[in-house]
């Protein structure tokens, strides 16, 4: 029985193993033939094939924000895609594509609604045979925020995530979340 196990452990070692060196070997070719298709260096270009993470290419800036206690206000997330990359809009065009979202964290009796996500630009890109509503450049999301009437009446930073899947002209990076606080003083 002992043998039969340490059999079957060593040939699913080996298997692993294998499977793991194919892969590694797949991603140098794919990374290869995917830096030998980019132009002629140029420093935008070098930066294109630098970036392997959707949350590399997109940074977060939330604009502080002030409520009175018992009220409602509107909080400002500009996203930036770096130049060279998008993100697919909220609803995307495909169910299967990945949706850019924002999520808020309540906390002091600050409760967020709903992002009001802007309308997209559509355009046409060479992975995909129709065109894709996309969010380019700076973007900006409106989250609507209400405050408690006894909410404390002191700044607040309420914790938000922006989930994202950033893409070239070419391919898709793995999506990605970018974390971010929103500071909010409750008058």
């Amino acid at each position: 029985m002992k043998i039969k196990f340490t059999a079957s452990l060593l040939c699913s070692l080996v298997l692993l193993a294998a499977c793991a060196a194919n892969r590694t070997s797949e991603q140098a070719t794919q990374s290869n033939a995917s830096n030998a298709a980019q132009p002629a260096a140029s420093s935008a270009n070098s930066q294109r094939t630098v970036n392997r993470s959707s949350a590399e290419v997109v940074k977060v800036n939330a604009t502080a924000v002030e409520i009175n206690a018992g009220g409602a206000g509107e909080a400002s997330i500009d996203i930036e895609v770096a130049s060279g990359f998008h993100v697919n809009a909220n609803p995307p065009t495909f169910s299967y594509l990945k949706a850019t979202e924002v999520e808020i964290e309540p906390a002091n009796n600050i409760t967020p609604g709903k992002p009001v996500y802007p309308k997209p630009v559509t355009k046409k890109f060479s992975f995909e045979q129709q065109p894709l509503a996309v969010y380019e450049g700076t973007t900006r999301i409106k989250i609507p925020l209400r405050a408690g009437a006894n909410a404390q009446k002191i700044p607040t930073t309420l914790t938000g995530r922006l989930r994202v899947q950033a893409c070239d002209d070419s391919k898709c990076y793995p999506p990605g979340a970018v974390d971010f606080s929103l500071p909010v003083t409750v008058k």
